[in-house]
């Protein structure tokens, strides 16, 4: 599967997007993908301090970093984690690697201007006569954070795909 087809298998199984068409889920994934593409080629003069602690693995729940008032902590126990399955599937993936595509992740969401995002999606949740009210898709700054990470750390895999992965579904 490449990045399109998983993109499109994450918003598939967001809950608010079962009635939706894969035509429509599939352009909302490449449009995610792309403005995941324009951040990344942004510039890079963001400085970011980083903590890492235990605490990412909870029942049910696997959180590899997370952004805090201008900190990004880094779960070293679900990078653990992370590693073990991408060495289970032969991917050439390090802590170090997966660490810095995390800590990209977050850098991501802290930079991506999600009124844009749902602009160019195109999403319309409500009319009103000739007014419209743009719609939030759920999931796509997800797929822009994913693909942004992707580039900017060089991770061997599609985070997309080790997310994946990590979820069961591939």
């Amino acid at each position: 599967m490449n990045d399109l087809d998983l993109a499109v298998s994450l918003l598939r199984d967001t809950p608010t997007h079962e009635n939706r068409t894969g035509e429509q889920l599939r352009s909302w994934a490449q449009t995610a993908l792309e403005y995941g593409d324009e951040l990344a080629d942004g510039s890079d003069d963001a400085t970011v301090q980083i903590v890492e602690r235990e605490g990412g693995v909870r029942k049910g729940e696997l959180l590899l970093a997370e952004h805090q008032r201008g900190t990004v902590i880094v779960y070293t126990d679900s990078l653990r984690v992370a590693e073990k399955l991408a060495k289970q599937r032969g991917w050439p993936v390090t802590r170090a690697s997966l660490r810095q595509a995390a800590v990209a992740h977050e850098v991501a969401h802290h930079r991506l201007d999600v009124r844009e995002l749902n602009r160019r999606l195109g999403h319309t949740a409500l009319r009103l006569g000739r007014f419209q009210v743009r719609g939030h898709v759920a999931g796509a700054d997800e797929i822009a954070a994913h693909r942004f990470a992707h580039r900017r750390s060089g991770l061997a895999v599609s985070p997309l795909l080790l997310t994946a992965a990590l979820a069961g579904r591939n």
